[in-house]
């Protein structure tokens, strides 16, 4: 019964794949050209010379309350998406038991995801978003949903040098 979930909801009983994902990898350079063209709707982010995927920020909770609180983790991604122009797909969270959360929400522009660690205070968190979205502005939802002000990051931009690379080769 389980698969025919699956099968009604258009994946690959197999591999799990959508019917669009199995017609398998384009090669990069037939469609190098169309990369670089401006007008292409693709999300891709351009910033002067650059063109990358999207910025990622990893997000780290510290000393963070409520981490093992689904809604809330999940009202947190809501408010990120909202704050930072992004688009919901999907939301999935898992309560662990004794303690601790995961989750994902899948955005049309990439995605959320987090582990926590209640325990101790600690919440991992990614947010990769493309196109005109700002992953950043997540780190003040974050310090505001978990009552903290020790919240670390780092950030890098996904794919960045990879377009000159297809371009050259």
């Amino acid at each position: 019964m389980k698969d025919a979930g699956l099968f009604q909801l258009g994946y690959g009983l197999a591999t799990g794949a959508q019917e669009e994902d199995t017609q398998g990898p384009v090669p990069a350079n037939d469609h190098a050209c169309d990369v670089l063209d401006e007008n292409r709707h693709d999300h891709f982010i351009r910033e002067g010379d650059s063109i990358f995927a999207g910025n990622h920020v990893i997000i780290e909770v510290v000393n963070g309350h409520g981490l093992d609180d689904e809604t809330r983790i999940q009202n947190a991604f809501r408010k990120i998406i909202e704050v930072c122009g992004a688009t919901l797909l999907h939301i999935h969270t898992h309560k662990f038991s004794p303690q601790g959360v995961s989750g994902v929400a899948v955005l049309s522009e990439s995605h959320i995801s987090v582990h926590t660690w209640p325990e101790i205070g600690y919440g991992a968190f990614d947010v990769f978003m493309c196109g005109d979205a700002k992953p950043w502005l997540a780190i003040d939802v974050l310090k505001e949903a978990f009552c903290t002000q020790d919240v670390r990051t780092k950030s890098l931009r996904r794919g960045e040098g990879l377009i000159t690379d297809v371009v050259a080769a």
